[in-house]
């Protein structure tokens, strides 16, 4: 089984997956990090080739880590707005687990990295809650469990997941 994080760009889905990974001995996959390994920076994706071209990378990327086991996978913000990248974490024994955050700690964390983030270049409140309200029922409606993070640690994100799914801890974890 593998563990698929999805949310909001700033949800935390790298940080509690690296957490998850060392409480549980999964192999931990970012899915960002995989394409800027692979395809270079996601910006510079975004600036010469689009959005559309960037989603067919990530679709690629998804289909080559959906058919790893016992993997821990942090994915993009927009990464299961695609319903066959959805599908393919599901068909390859993936849990998707939803992390959701207020906006207020999402435009906190994230309001000022529109140079890493490109769909948040020049962003303003209204314009993330826009895009929170649009993204909140897709990630909803692909996820197996959702975890309401506001107020949590990573660490006790990380342990509601790990016992949600049932996963077992590493000894002495």
């Amino acid at each position: 089984m593998n563990i698929v994080l999805c949310g909001m760009m700033g949800s935390g889905k790298t940080t509690v997956g690296i957490r998850i990974s060392e409480l549980t001995g999964m192999r931990w996959y970012d899915t960002d990090d995989l394409i800027t390994q692979k395809y270079g920076s996601i910006p510079s994706i975004f600036e010469f080739y689009g959005e559309p071209r960037f989603r067919e990378i990530e679709t690629e990327i998804v289909r080559s880590v959906a058919g790893e086991d016992n993997c821990v996978v942090s994915t993009g913000g927009g990464c299961v707005l695609k319903p066959e990248n959805a599908a393919a974490f599901k068909a390859g024994g993936g849990k998707i687990v939803f992390l959701k955050v207020d906006i207020e700690v999402l435009f906190e964390r994230t309001g000022h990295t529109g140079d890493e983030r490109p769909l948040l270049k020049n962003t303003t409140f209204e314009k993330m809650k826009n895009l929170l309200d649009y993204r909140t029922p897709i990630y909803e409606s692909c996820a197996d469990y959702t975890v309401d993070t506001n107020g949590m640690d990573v660490d006790t994100v990380a342990r509601t997941v790990v016992q949600a799914l049932g996963v077992p801890l590493r000894s002495g974890k």
